[in-house]
């Protein structure tokens, strides 16, 4: 059986850590996935509109094998400057390749859209990015809230605050897998006109609420949310497992993490939406039985968390620049 991990969330996978840091004044911020050694990766984006920095090099035929962190940042094409200000950071730390006495960190990242929300984008030359992506390196702690934190610290979810989340789940055979979502969709992520939770089968413990199943008098509306910020958004995040994988199998456990997306949002992967998954492996055990099976129950866990992920972001976010949050 599967189980949440002590803390339920993404660190509950052994030898991964998470940093935030926050602008709240231009109401946005960064979140960074910093393995305690370098992690295999792999990448799907499945978005119309995605903004991601260094995903190419995750492909199964390309040179590097692991990175150095994953980051996600609001601010749209200004946030892919906090990986720059990750590689810093990790460089200091003496992480990342050895170049003829030169530090090469890998941190790929990717971005959501957070440009239209109250807070002050009069940042002239200089946006806070960079500062923020070393700022999450320097943050990095094995526990952290959920809600309006790191890159989830401006994210809407239609005309609902949306937010950082994450989840996780333990296998009885030691098999952890964990993920952290920065929830920005087009999609809804609650069943319009009610207070239930499109995710709402997958939910443990009550982690977001405890409403479970919806009651209709007729049919369940499945038309698309009328409040929709169109071009306004993207939901990104990371999986994380403590069993060694491959990079092509980093990526076939991202691809099946997507389902977990479309029990959660509703619809999810438009044109609109950047949805990127990133899948890291810290190593610690190896799989046993069956290679292509277990990496089907990773996967099958991955979509699970991801679905919970959502949910815990909305749910625990608060009310912020005019958005109210999911408990107001």
């Amino acid at each position: 059986m599967n189980k949440p991990g002590t803390k339920n969330l993404i660190t509950d996978v052994d030898g991964i850590k998470i940093g935030n840091a926050e602008d709240e004044r231009a109401m946005t911020g960064v979140t960074a996935i910093i393995p305690d050694t370098s992690a295999v990766t792999g990448v799907d984006v499945r978005g119309g509109g995605p903004g991601t920095r260094e995903t190419e090099v995750l492909n199964p035929d390309c040179l590097v094998e692991r990175v150095e962190g994953i980051v996600l940042s609001g601010g749209s094409v200004y946030g892919l400057e906090a990986a720059a200000g990750a590689v810093m950071a990790l460089a200091k730390q003496e992480r990342g390749f050895d170049v003829r006495g030169i530090r090469v960190p890998i941190v790929p990242s990717a971005i959501l859209f957070d440009l239209a929300n109250a807070g002050r984008k009069d940042w002239g030359d200089m946006p806070p990015y960079r500062q923020l992506g070393i700022e999450a390196v320097e943050n990095l702690s094995d526990d952290f809230p959920l809600g309006n934190i790191g890159a989830g610290y401006g994210a809407a979810a239609g005309k609902m605050k949306g937010g950082l989340g994450s989840a996780s789940l333990i296998s009885e055979n030691g098999v952890q897998v964990g993920a952290v979502f920065a929830v920005n969709p087009v999609g809804s992520v609650v069943i319009p006109g009610t207070r239930h939770f499109w995710a709402w089968p997958f939910e443990q413990n009550a982690e977001f609420g405890g409403c479970g199943s919806p009651e209709f008098d007729g049919d369940m509306p499945l038309d698309i949310p009328a409040e929709s910020r169109l071009a306004e958004n993207t939901t990104i995040g990371v999986v994380a497992t403590n069993i060694a994988l491959t990079k092509s199998e980093a990526k076939r456990v991202a691809i099946m993490a997507h389902d977990g997306l479309a029990r959660a949002i509703r619809p999810v992967h438009t044109p609109f939406d950047g949805d990127s998954i990133f899948v890291m492996s810290t190593e610690r055990e190896e799989l046993s039985g069956s290679r292509p099976f277990g990496v089907a129950r990773i996967g099958a866990m991955a979509a699970d968390c991801v679905a919970r992920s959502i949910a815990r972001a909305v749910y625990n976010a608060k009310s912020l620049g005019g958005l109210p949050g999911y408990m107001s």
